[in-house]
């Protein structure tokens, strides 16, 4: 069983004879508690082309100290990581290696390197004797475990945030710890240092690393802009495979999202990357948004219906309403959780990641990836604008019902592909695309609201047809029920004042130039 924790710490430059300065001069330490010296050995694992320590993500088997086992790092933002912690086994246990499919695939993971540590612990205390954090003096010896066989040696401090603190208390410490001449580190982790002081041949690598990031060459055809904002996507799915399977809030929806940006990108640059090599995997792309979208379409429900009921004066609540509304909640996202993580667990997504390897190593590029990003970009975008102008003509035509109901959410569907396009465009084509997508969105987001209601009515049909075989009253049922035909039709209403700002001329020649 794996348990996570939210870590928040700051690691600072040291030598064995750095003497550590008054700790209770900082602001709400009261004492500190000296706990003693305890010995660490840790294993850090990687596959041999180091895909984990390229997305600065860590995977270690260690011994000694309070917490031994299996620990698998993710980065949140400067100084913070996700801990995902597993009972020490002599193999990797099976929830920490599903978290590292994504990016790891079918891959042996190796040691990479060995940390021996002497770790010197005070516990900086409060008023009230609570822990606030935890600093370390660390003497740290590093060796090469594959790649080489090098060897390095550094001390260091090591600040961690206790649980749920606050984390102005660190700035605090840190002051305290700059006024005695103590630096920040420039490594951001002991694994990232102990990869390049370890390193075959250099111990600058990381610096030359950095030096050619910033000097790489920027997008200037339009094939550049398309497969930067291609492998954005790219990314972006991997990066959330492991957010999906933890579960985290809005996981599942911005993984969707990134597969339809990507599906989309696909689509609407066809004369730019080669359709004969991206058809194939659009398909497979709409697969994985669509057995997405079952766990993510069920979720909005869930929170639509229980918005709708919560708004309810009590007196219209009548019968078990909210308890028969939370077993057929908890009853449909169980069954799709489920189905999610099976989905993500196949050989049939795992091959779909393999492919969009290839398409970001080779992109498929046509004689229009040569142009210039003002010239090609603004024709693909408008092809999608022309393809949702069509779309929005029809509905508007039709009566309320069924009929027109299917038009809008076809419209909906292109209004999203238009949006990604002047999205995916922005870089290139800076403020007129920006605001093209912004309109497209609001399109979208009004167009998306009708059918939210027209699922929801679907739903309360089916749970209002239940309390009445169960002999319950069906009246807030069909309250709620024509709550949603009256947003409906309100957002009817409203589709053709939001379309009219949307398809002004001005907007898209101001995309042409």
């Amino acid at each position: 069983m794996a348990d996570s924790k939210r870590e928040i710490e700051r690691k600072y430059e040291a030598t064995v004879d750095t003497r550590l300065p008054e700790l209770t001069r900082v602001a709400g330490v009261a004492a500190v508690d000296h706990r003693g010296v305890m010995e660490l050995d840790a294993v850090y694992y990687d596959t041999e082309d180091q895909r984990l320590a390229a997305d600065s993500l860590t995977l270690r088997r260690r011994t000694g100290g309070d917490d031994e086992g299996w620990h698998l790092k993710f980065p949140v933002a400067s100084g913070i990581r996700d801990e995902i912690q597993a009972p020490l086994s002599d193999t990797l246990p099976g929830s920490l290696a599903a978290l590292l499919r994504s990016r790891v695939r079918e891959t042996e993971l190796v040691p990479v390197v060995r940390l021996l540590s002497s770790r010197d612990v005070h516990h900086l205390l409060g008023p009230d004797g609570s822990l606030l954090a935890e600093l370390s003096v660390d003497e740290v010896r590093a060796v090469r475990l594959a790649g080489g066989s090098g060897t390095a040696a550094w001390t260091e401090i090591e600040v961690e945030l206790a649980d749920d603190g606050d984390p102005a208390f660190l700035d605090a410490v840190e002051h305290r710890l700059r006024k005695a001449g103590v630096r920040p580190s420039a490594s951001a982790s002991k694994l990232a240092r102990a990869l390049a002081e370890t390193a075959p041949g250099t111990r600058t690598a990381p610096k030359k690393q950095r030096a050619a990031k910033k000097t790489a060459p920027r997008p200037r055809t339009a094939g550049d802009h398309v497969m930067a904002y291609v492998r954005d996507q790219i990314t972006a799915v991997v990066a959330l495979d492991p957010a999906v399977r933890r579960d985290l809030p809005d996981s599942v929806h911005q993984m969707r999202v990134a597969t339809r940006r990507l599906r989309s990108a696909l689509r609407t640059y066809r004369k730019i990357l080669d359709r004969t090599v991206t058809d194939p995997v659009g398909d497979e792309l709409k697969w994985l948004a669509a057995e997405l979208g079952i766990d993510r379409d069920q979720e909005v429900l869930d929170e639509r219906l229980r918005a709708a009921v919560a708004d309810l004066p009590r007196t219209l609540v009548l019968g078990p309403v909210r308890g028969r509304l939370r077993i057929w909640s908890v009853a449909h996202r169980q069954g799709s959780r489920r189905r999610t993580v099976g989905v993500l667990d196949g050989k049939r997504y795992l091959a779909l990641l393999e492919s969009l390897d290839a398409l970001r190593a080779a992109p498929p590029l046509l004689p229009a990836a040569a142009e210039a990003p003002e010239d090609a970009l603004p024709r693909a975008v408008l092809r999608d604008y022309e393809r949702l102008a069509t779309r929005i003509g029809h509905a508007l035509e039709l009566r309320p019902g069924p009929d027109r109901d299917l038009a809008m959410h076809d419209a909906r569907k292109a209004a999203k592909r238009a949006r990604y396009a002047g999205e995916a465009a922005t870089a290139a084509l800076g403020r007129p695309a920006k605001k093209f997508a912004r309109r497209m969105k609001a399109v979208q987001t009004l167009l998306g609201d009708h059918q939210d209601s027209v699922v929801a009515r679907d739903a309360l049909r089916t749970l209002a047809a239940q309390a009445h075989t169960a002999g319950e009253t069906a009246f807030t049922w069909g309250l709620l029920y024509g709550h949603e035909e009256a947003t409906a039709a309100a957002r009817e209403q409203e589709l053709p004042e939001v379309w009219e700002r949307a398809s002004r001329p001005k907007l898209r020649a101001a995309l042409e130039g």
